[in-house]
């Protein structure tokens, strides 16, 4: 079965409109949309997620910022007394939504087991309402592997200059997981060691001052 097969794989949400050229906003699907919706530690922060439509893999990213949307907030017009009935007022039952902010890391090529990632900023744009995935274990480690099969983290200095306000954390964030996923070794794996503790010190400096 291809990597990038829909059956059986956790669907997100869809793209809803970009901020920039790597920063995209995507709409969780709720219950109102599917039958199974995703739940919160599915599109929690840091995780990896995949843009994908039934024409191609369009690029990988990872959920950096999330955001309600509930146009009745500070509505001084009037109110229902009661809960409305989604039977009689379903265009109010899909009025609050959770958006995902989600900065672009790059995109995974090749083919079947061959996969690999190809790090830095996408070329192309994603369209809008191109469906986004939970990315799998198997799918984060060959992104993580270049065309050699070797181990790479190319995306770093990207992730904390467009990872939004909490770009320290979550490369932090990202760099422990890589470390506890043993995928790189020896050199590379004591690289990651240094370069989390480095990490961690300038953010345990920020918090002081």
């Amino acid at each position: 079965m291809d990597l990038f097969s829909q059956v059986s794989r956790c669907r997100i949400g869809k793209v809803v409109k970009s901020s920039s050229h790597c920063d995209y906003v995507v709409q969780v699907d709720d219950a109102q949309d599917v039958v199974a919706p995703p739940c919160p530690e599915d599109c929690g922060f840091g995780q990896f997620v995949s843009f994908d439509n039934d024409i191609r893999h369009w690029a990988v990213g990872l959920v950096y910022n999330s955001q309600l949307f509930n146009p009745l907030f500070m509505n001084n017009g009037p109110r229902l007394s009661s809960e409305p009935d989604p039977l009689f007022t379903p265009d109010l039952v899909q009025e609050t939504r959770t958006l995902l902010g989600i900065v672009l890391v790059g995109n995974l090529a090749g083919e079947g087991n061959q996969r690999y990632g190809v790090h830095g900023i996408p070329k192309v744009v994603v369209p809008a309402n191109t469906s986004v995935y939970k990315m799998t274990k198997d799918e984060i480690h060959r992104f993580h592997l270049n065309q050699s099969g070797q181990p790479q983290f190319s995306y770093y200095s990207h992730l904390l200059r467009s990872g939004g306000l909490f770009a320290s954390q979550l490369a932090q964030q990202v760099l422990a997981e890589l470390i506890d996923s043993q995928l790189f070794q020896d050199a590379d794996q004591k690289a990651l060691m240094v370069l989390g503790k480095e990490l961690s010190w300038k953010n345990t400096l920020s918090a002081i001052r």
